[in-house]
């Protein structure tokens, strides 16, 4: 029977048969190292949403509070501030919201959703919460009203009636406006949906409705009858009054516009055709695109402004959408870069019965929001502040470093802000509502994100914000028209041949390293001088393995290999010229197939301060076959080397002298010691041409195919990377080997699970390289010092290490070689390797050494170059003086186990099975603030941590119950319990694991709401008072309210109390809204208590009233009696 274990139950474990770390080897070294981590420490909670709403729907703007909302088709509502202060909300429904309407300077927010719910949001807590809602099941909602300053909403439906809804208790009236009562009683057809309700500017007990159908109905409220009925024969899509209500204006389905004077004949005053060619013999103008909508605003100095999107004619093939302005004689057509959602007006005043003065229009498009200054000539737009341009380019990858070194950002602003547009208004930014928080957390954060167009940009992550740095264009490096070959078919042939695949960044170097989709590494120094480069260096690399080439299944040569030991003889030397001409037609012709998939630029390059390229390193095709996707990435500033892998091997680069080191197959790393007997491949000259770039399931497998595994198979460099972001959009879908990115041949739930075992795949023929790790370690069993190492994670599980054999810092550094071997295999692990760090004797991380960073581009005579020449790479390794026990612990986590391997013994001293029934997506080392833990993320959507050098399960979560391809691509961990992952193809989620951060997050978020006074209602003026003819106000109370109107149908819409309200109080005490919540339940209760209080007081009075009576009684009954009479 097997012994009960207490701390499983402290910590949470689920599985118990695979989730206790089981100590092997040098038991004691647990109680040497002390863990300081607990599982208190952890906590996991969403903290801030950035980007573009994805796929928004509608739009509303408190014209006081100065904030904007922005609802999206999948439920979601953004709410936007002054620039830092943004908030997120989701719609449980997850239907799309049709329209919003604030409670102008009151804190609150109602939402119409598609599936005819209506909700009515509380702003003033920092998290906001829906208080009430109310879910229609008879009618659909197609638009809704709330007037300035009232309680009554108005709702308009498909069947064309008008309910109305009181918005404090979400009740619906009695009072029903229903259609067969608005329109003409001779009518027979139905008008179609309401699209539009709003009151009269100077009479709030008029409204306007507009149906679908073309009818527009004057509706009296008190009267309960239509005044006035207008028809025309197009469809309306809105209708906009002008501020004296004695004019309005209705857009239609044609491309015009009809002005109507409210008391008039029955026709418009005036139709407008804005784009519609006008006939010289007076006919009717040609029809145009249906103008969507307009909006008609006053000002007291001169022309009213009219302002509308759509309407264009119909022979402007091609043309981007726009947004008319029309002011006076002058019209504006503004064009747009993608399709307009919506807009709105921004005006000095909320009251709609006063001059407008219009300063701004917000524009919702539906990749972008434009606000567009009114004031200026020419209309010129805002800089927009916000960072909505994380989708400019498709995000193909993405990393994130927390606690980075405090110049870092100052740096990269520097150069950053001179990349900046001119033109914008001059103004400050419109939406300008809320306050930032006060956070606490004070440490610099960067997020970098890789781009499909080869950009790759820096962001000021810090205190929740994110802000954008720098920009850097990797394309430059090429030229702009491709290689063509003539093998080249529509299956080679990229979409975007710039994508970033891999990024490594070393920030206190500040070095850059960028794997792009074309098989190609490009290499950048970070300086603050413009410099102009003549030939940018390039190195063409054969990374190629064949097995069948080799004489047994553990032989050591390769095809066309270099040597493991690079010698200066054996180093190819730099090419600085363009790469080969396109590849000779013979397939015996072994070295006719060395071409790029990318050509280098031949022409100067000038580079701006910022990153410039030092090296591009090209993999070249070779045989007619292109270059497989480099799958790993690494990069280490102290001692001058790049390396990189893919399905065929690796490649260690020296980016100093311009040098491939070591151009490896995978087996050979192994040497005489493969564990996998592999099964030889047939050759390559009896396949297709374009053999590697077909996917297996589109067409029947050859005999060879079927030697091969299912990953090696399908490998692919093609992407799926298309420019139109949509919501199934698979990240940098190259189809991967096996390991070298964990989302191959899986469908997008990961609900499979993949077998590591040796049994399973000793038939592999291909293993790809997946991770790598510089440090310096004992690079063998045994050894007693330390020596700079690089160590190698495949796709099978192996970690291998290569010894790296630096010359002196200096000038020898760049004429003596850098010699490379491989030192056999350290650990072996189910799955493939994700991560791999390396722990000192006390248990704190041993960072990789980094050379300071230094200007390169300082004068070769100059002090600063002469300093950076003679400075050595800091080096953190343990001082020779230390005793040389087991001095370091290797950390190594796969896709399903993690192990710690004591070192120089390699025993391993503890090991944890992560997942069996699936696998990890993303594996971090991370730094918390009292201790070292191991982050993990699984496919199945859960979250976990495991401290070190114990493997102790500490968190675990189910975070995303069902993931996909982009937040699988994008998940990334970083230190002091940080993390963020692409949650749509326009936003970045960030999220936290530390205690400490969801615990300060309430006061680090910014308050949407602050008190402002409402602006004074405008002076009727002395006539209008004597006289009449001002504002007329209405008792709307009186006229809906219960007693008048009566009850509504039960069955017409149901309630559903909210979790801000009063009902879910107690339910969301320990929630985010929990101060409330407890302050209201405390006032609840005191209340009753002082009810009961006021109970028994006023019992008490009574009993003392009868009491009164009775003595008074008493008394007149023996007022006149003597005492011996009683």
């Amino acid at each position: 029977m097997k012994k009960f274990n207490i701390r499983k139950v402290l910590d949470g474990l689920k599985e118990v048969s695979s989730s206790t770390p089981s100590p092997h080897a040098g038991t004691q070294e647990n109680n040497l190292l002390q863990e300081t981590l607990q599982s208190e420490h952890f906590q996991l909670c969403k903290t801030v949403r950035h980007g573009f709403p994805y796929q928004p729907s509608s739009m509303a703007f408190d014209p006081v509070q100065k904030i904007l909302a922005i609802g999206t088709q999948n439920g979601s509502l953004r709410l936007f501030g002054r620039p830092g202060v943004e908030c997120y909300c989701q719609h449980e429904s997850g239907a799309a919201v049709i329209q919003l309407q604030f409670l102008i300077n009151e804190g609150a927010l109602v939402s119409a959703l598609a599936d005819d719910s209506v909700h009515l949001w509380n702003l003033r807590q920092k998290r906001p919460a829906i208080l009430h809602s109310l879910k229609f099941n008879k009618e659909r909602i197609t638009h809704c009203h709330l007037p300035f300053q009232s309680k009554w909403l108005y709702i308009g439906t498909e069947r064309g009636n008008i309910h109305i809804v009181n918005v404090e208790s979400f009740t619906l009236s009695g009072y029903v406006i229903m259609w067969n009562k608005a329109i003409e009683l001779s009518s027979k057809a139905h008008p179609g949906p309401v699209v539009h309700i709003s009151d009269n500017p100077m009479d709030e007990g008029k409204l306007i409705i507009g149906f679908e159908a073309g009818i527009v109905v004057f509706w009296d409220l008190k009267s309960k009858k239509a005044d006035y009925r207008y028809t025309y024969d197009e469809a309306i899509h809105s209708i906009a009054w002008h501020h004296e209500g004695k004019q309005f204006i209705c857009s239609h389905s044609d491309g015009t516009l009809t002005i109507w004077n409210l008391k008039g004949t029955g026709k418009p005053v005036q139709t407008i055709t804005p784009h519609g060619k006008q006939p010289k013999d007076g006919k009717k103008p040609e029809s145009c695109k249906p103008i969507l909508k307009v909006e008609y605003k006053t000002t007291r100095a001169g022309e009213p402004f009219m302002i509308l999107s759509g309407g264009l004619s119909y022979d402007t093939v091609g043309r981007r959408p726009c947004l008319t302005v029309m002011h006076g004689k002058s019209t504006a057509v503004l064009e747009m870069d993608y399709p307009i959602v919506d807009f709105l007006t921004l005006c000095e005043t909320p009251y709609p019965n006063d001059f407008q003065e219009p300063y701004a229009v917000v524009v919702l498009l539906e990749k972008d929001l434009v606000v567009i200054d009114l004031a200026q000539n020419g209309y010129p737009i805002f800089e927009n502040p916000y960072p909505l341009t994380i989708h400019e380019s498709p995000v193909t990858c993405c990393e994130y470093f927390a606690d980075c070194s405090v110049d870092l950002i100052p740096a990269l602003y520097s150069v950053g802000s001179r990349q900046k547009r001119q033109g914008y208004s001059k103004k400050e930014w419109p939406i300008s509502g809320g306050n930032w928080g006060l956070g606490t957390q004070s440490y610099p954060e960067i997020i970098i994100t890789g781009h499909a167009d080869g950009t790759v940009k820096f962001w000021d992550a810090s205190a929740i914000m994110l802000q954008v740095l720098y920009k850097l264009k990797t394309a430059k490096v090429f030229e702009k028209s491709r290689v063509k070959e003539e093998k080249a078919t529509p299956e080679t042939m990229d979409e975007d041949p710039f994508a970033i695949q891999i990024m490594a960044w070393c920030p206190d170097s500040r070095m850059l390293c960028v794997a792009g989709v074309s098989a190609n590494v490009l290499i950048y120094r970070f300086s603050k001088q413009e410099i102009t480069t003549e030939v940018v260096q390039l190195l063409e690399v054969r990374l190629h393995c064949e097995l069948n080439d080799m004489e047994s299944p553990d032989g050591g040569g390769g095809g066309d290999q270099t040597p493991a030991l690079a010698t200066p003889g054996a180093s190819p030397s730099p090419q600085t010229a363009g790469p080969p001409t396109h590849p000779s037609t013979s397939s015996n012709n072994s070295d006719g197939g060395n071409v790029p998939c990318l050509k280098v630029r031949s022409t100067p390059l000038k580079q701006s301060p910022g990153y410039q390229v030092e090296l591009v390193v090209q993999l070249v095709w070779v045989g007619g076959e292109p270059p497989q996707p480099i799958t790993s990435l690494a990069l280490n500033s102290s001692y001058g080397l790049v390396v990189f892998g893919n399905s065929a091997g690796l490649a260690v680069v020296d980016y100093l002298q311009k040098t491939v080191l070591l151009n490896l197959g995978t087996v050979e790393l192994y040497g005489s010691n493969d564990p996998y007997q592999r099964q030889p491949r047939s050759p390559r000259k009896t396949r297709q041409p374009s053999g590697g770039l077909c996917d297996i399931n589109e067409g029947s497998a050859t005999s060879e195919d079927r030697c091969k595994s299912p990953t090696s198979a399908r490998m692919s460099r093609k992407l799926s990377l298309p420019t139109e972001l949509k919501p199934d959009l698979v990240l940098l879908s190259v189809c991967p080997p096996r390991g070298a990115n964990p989302l191959d041949h899986r469908d997008n739930s990961f609900s499979r699970s993949r077998s590591s075992s040796v049994t399973s795949i000793d038939k592999e023929a291909r293993e790809a390289i997946t991770s790598f790790h510089f440090a310096e370690t004992f690079a063998r069993k045994g050894d007693s010092s330390l020596t700079p190492c690089l160590h190698v994670g495949t796709s099978l599980g192996s970690v291998l290490a290569v010894a790296l054999n630096l010359p002196p810092a200096g000038e020898q550094r760049l004429l003596q070689p850098v010699i490379v071997s491989p030192s056999g295999t350290l650990v072996r692990l189910k799955g493939s390797i994700l991560r791999m760090a390396f722990l000192d004797a006390t248990g704190s991380l041993v960072p990789p050494a980094f050379e300071p960073w230094y200007e390169p581009n300082a004068l070769a005579d100059g002090e600063e170059r002469d300093r950076a020449r003679k400075r050595r790479p800091v080096s953190v390794s343990p001082s020779p003086s230390q005793e040389l026990g087991e001095c370091q612990y290797a950390v190594v986590c796969s896709e399903k186990q993690a192990k710690v391997i004591a070192l120089p013994s390699q025993n391993c001293t503890f090991k944890h099975s992560i997942t069996e029934t699936s696998f990890l997506l993303r594996a971090d080392v991370v730094a918390m603030g009292s201790g070292l833990c191991v982050a993990c993320f699984c496919a199945n959507g859960h979250i976990m941590t495991l401290s070190l050098p114990g493997l102790r399960p500490l968190l675990d979560v189910n975070y995303l119950p069902l993931t996909d391809m982009r937040i699988a691509r994008t998940f990334c961990f970083t230190n002091l319990g940080q993390a963020m992952y692409l949650t749509s193809p326009t936003e970045i989620q960030r999220i936290t694991y530390s205690q400490d951060t969801c615990e300060n997050l309430q006061e680090m978020l910014g308050e949407l709401f602050t008190p402002v006074e409402t602006p004074e209602a405008p002076n009727r003026g002395f006539f209008k008072g004597l006289f009449g003819g001002g504002a007329q106000s209405l008792d709307r109370e009186e006229l809906f309210g219960e007693t008048a109107a009566g009850k509504a149908s039960r069955s017409l819409a149901q309630h559903i109390p909210g979790q801000g309200g009063m009902e879910g109080m107690k339910g969301a005490a320990s929630g985010v809204v929990g101060d409330l919540a407890r302050a209201r339940i405390a006032l609840d209760e005191r209340g009753q208590k002082l009810g009961e209080l006021e109970e028994r007081t006023a019992a008490m009075m009574a009993s003392a009233d009868n009491f009164g009576k009775h003595a008074h009684e008493m008394m007149l009954k023996c007022k006149d009696k003597k005492w011996y009479q009683l």
